[in-house]
């Protein structure tokens, strides 16, 4: 499971596209998986057949762990394994995983956070090439195999690949899992492992950290390797998928749905904002009939033939026409520096309801578009992020948001500020009601907008004259052209 975000550790796969027996070549998409950020499809990085997919749809993997083996050198390679684990039990355990995860390394590129690709592909190369040259010498498998036991603890690749040198007595174990041991208060050195080459598993912290809770499945994976090396290696991992899948109904009164990926991460990046940053909303409802009017114009119009245009497009102008006058409003808070940092540019997020929870994708640089190409920036985000392809890098580094809660019928809200911005601005329905307009009441579409800023940087004056300026360029749109 290779790092497809920056300080993502573990991910769900979501859907196979290949099956054991399958040729896949360099570059093919073989399978889906969802992070805490998006929905990514995986490439494979060689030739080769598919030997065994080590996941079934629905679990969730830790970076790093193999979740498939692709037998690159032939069909007969797997089958040619088989006679070294039976010849060499007491081997299997360690010798197996290494064949299996030895294949995907080559040709790739250091992808993991924190792993070595390179490093440990220089350690194995000699393990593997011993064991190539098992079915040319049937004799040599009794020789070669109680070899690369007494080797493969000194010289551990998980180590190697956890970033560490080979430290005396230092537990072999993930990062996942040293987050996983460090959270319930488990010491890695008391643990015992029962992972390849002596490396710790989740399993183990958890039996370690509730030794009464799991006996059984502790002693399960010791048995595993000696009876099938080529699948026992993911057989402790595999264990506790029934509890992955969603929804588990526990009786007919109730349904639990497990909390993970998108939405695990919307889940936690809400409350740490809420309780990090001090809130403030602040409203204005307004006549916006004249941006409506212009709406209808553009749509019927040359210049934006094509192109998408809605009550949104022009909003989110307004915004980025009211940045520029309230340049402060767009910034974030250093909490380690002490400092507020100042952004000369703004990526411009727009929040969106999927079917895998609330993604908030951002336009890069849209101070500097033009209405056409915003138009097309946003009609392009809004597609992606509903399809379920927003990659992580198209929801970092936003520096103001808009949320339309006006789709829903809301006439508005309090929005809770997107990590690492200063302000958001919630879009209330648009309605036609009775309004004082030039002396007389009469029906106008009217609107409320909401902006909830961060009072650390954000004083009431600031935040008050940029919510007004775009309520102003709302109600009177030719300031569009006359404050840009």
């Amino acid at each position: 499971m290779p790092d497809v975000g920056e300080g993502l550790t573990e991910a769900e796969i979501l859907k196979w596209y290949v099956q054991p027996g399958d040729t896949v070549e360099d570059g093919q998409i073989v399978c889906e998986v969802e992070t805490a950020k998006a929905a990514v499809e995986l490439p494979i990085p060689f030739d080769g057949t598919v030997h065994e997919l080590r996941f079934p749809e629905g679990t969730t993997v830790d970076v790093g762990q193999v979740i498939i083996s692709v037998n690159v050198g032939g069909g007969d390679a797997p089958a040619a394994a088989a006679p070294v684990a039976e010849a060499a039990p007491v081997a299997a355990a360690p010798v197996a995983p290494v064949v299996e995860e030895e294949a995907e390394p080559q040709g790739r590129t250091p992808v993991l956070v924190g792993y070595g690709v390179a490093a440990s592909s220089t350690k194995r190369r000699p393990r593997k090439a011993a064991q190539g040259a098992v079915p040319a010498a049937p004799a040599a498998p009794a020789q070669a195999a109680p070899a690369t036991v007494p080797v493969a603890v000194p010289v551990s690749v998980p180590e190697q690949l956890n970033g560490h040198g080979p430290g005396a007595g230092r537990p072999l174990a993930k990062p996942p899992v040293r987050k996983l041991a460090k959270d319930l208060g488990v010491d890695l050195a008391t643990v015992t492992p029962t992972g390849p080459d002596g490396i710790i598993t989740r399993e183990d912290v958890h039996a370690a950290a509730a030794p009464v809770a799991v006996p059984a499945p502790a002693a399960a994976p010791a048995a595993a390797p000696v009876a099938a090396p080529a699948v026992g290696t993911p057989a402790p991992v595999v264990a506790p998928a029934p509890v992955v899948p969603a929804p588990v109904s526990t009786d007919a009164r109730e349904t639990r749905i497990p909390v993970k990926g998108v939405r695990k991460a919307t889940a936690a990046a809400m409350v740490g904002s809420a309780f990090t940053a001090p809130h403030v909303t602040e409203f204005v409802t307004f006549d916006i009939t004249r941006t409506m009017k212009l709406v209808d114009e553009l749509k019927s119009g040359t210049d934006m033939a094509g192109l998408r245009v809605n009550p949104l497009l022009l909003i989110a102008k307004a915004v980025l026409v009211a940045v520029r006058r309230n340049p402060e409003i767009n910034a974030a808070w250093d909490e380690a520096a002490q400092e507020i940092v100042l952004k000369h540019y703004v990526n411009l997020g727009i929040a969106a309801a999927t079917p895998r929870g609330l993604l908030v994708p951002n336009i890069k640089d849209a101070h500097a578009q033009t209405l056409p190409e915003l138009s097309a920036s946003l009609s392009e985000l809004i597609s992606t992020a509903r399809d379920g392809k927003t990659t992580p890098a198209a929801m970092q580094g936003g520096t103001f948001t808009i949320t339309n809660v006006g789709v829903f019928g809301v006439d508005t809200g309090t929005p809770i500020l997107n990590p690492g911005e200063s302000a958001i601005l919630a879009v209330g329905a648009i309605k036609l009601q009775p309004w004082v307009h030039k002396g007389k009441v009469k029906p106008r579409q009217v609107t409320t907008l909401a902006l909830s800023f961060d009072h650390r940087l954000v004083d009431g004056e600031l935040g008050s004259k940029f919510l007004a300026d775009v309520a102003a360029i709302l109600e009177q749109p030719k300031r569009l052209i006359s404050w840009a």
